[in-house]
């Protein structure tokens, strides 16, 4: 049967909700190390990954660019989205590095934000697996926008974390949309061990934006989309 996967980071490497391409959602959840394990998965039509994929050389005053286009969107929420500093900065492993670097390589010069440091190995694992080839099957996703999606185009009116602890009524919130929108309650009611409460709704919404991708209803922001050096197309799908 195919299916489409939704992936999100994770402490242990990568949580994975695979779900039929058509139908009842029949979920399979589950941890891998490498992402490249689920890349090397024929029968995954679509995988919708929240990671960038695309790394501009600089970066202008106008960001990365999807960033800059679905922030609007998300109202409260829009934080979540960070800024994605240019390739030689995730390329490196030392934050100091890493800021001056960034600031070195964008107009105006930026820094780089703590959390999205702590993701640069999650950016790179998924940098060195891609190729334009691979735009067929694998999507950069956000949560938040496909929340967005689910919800009529409104933004969540709950945060996901509270400093940077889990917020059980947020939680709540996105765990009824995602039943009303086909997940049975006990589907997501405890993620595996090695992931959060968190991952396991943001796999499994990703999962739902696969779905829509497979079927040709996505929307791609920004509609065209740009490219970086390494031809790898730089957009976020809804």
């Amino acid at each position: 049967m195919t299916r489409v996967v939704g992936v999100d980071g994770c402490p242990t490497g990568w949580i994975a909700v695979s779900i039929a391409a058509e139908g009842p959602v029949e979920p399979m959840v589950r941890i891998v190390r490498h992402f490249a394990e689920l890349v090397a998965e024929a029968e995954n039509a679509v995988i919708a990954v929240d990671m960038p994929i695309g790394l501009p050389d600089f970066i202008g005053a106008e960001g990365r660019g999807p960033e800059r286009l679905v922030r609007p969107k998300l109202g409260p929420r829009q934080s979540s989205v960070f800024s994605v500093p240019s390739r030689s900065a995730v390329m490196t492993e030392d934050y100091r590095e890493a800021c001056a670097v960034a600031s070195a390589t964008s107009e105006p010069g930026r820094m780089v934000a703590k959390q999205c440091f702590h993701i640069f190995p999650k950016i790179r694992e998924i940098d060195a697996a891609m190729t334009p080839a691979l735009e067929a099957r694998v999507f950069e996703v956000h949560p938040e926008l496909a929340f967005w999606r689910l919800n009529g185009e409104a933004p969540m009116s709950l945060p996901k974390k509270v400093k940077s602890r889990p917020n059980p009524d947020g939680l709540d919130q996105r765990r009824a949309l995602l039943v009303r929108s086909g997940y049975a309650p006990g589907d997501l009611a405890r993620p595996p061990r090695g992931a959060g409460a968190d991952d396991l709704l943001d796999a499994a919404v990703n999962a739902l934006i696969a779905r829509r991708i497979l079927a040709g209803k996505a929307e791609s922001f920004p509609a065209e989309p740009g490219r970086d050096a390494r031809g790898l197309r730089i957009a976020i799908w809804a």
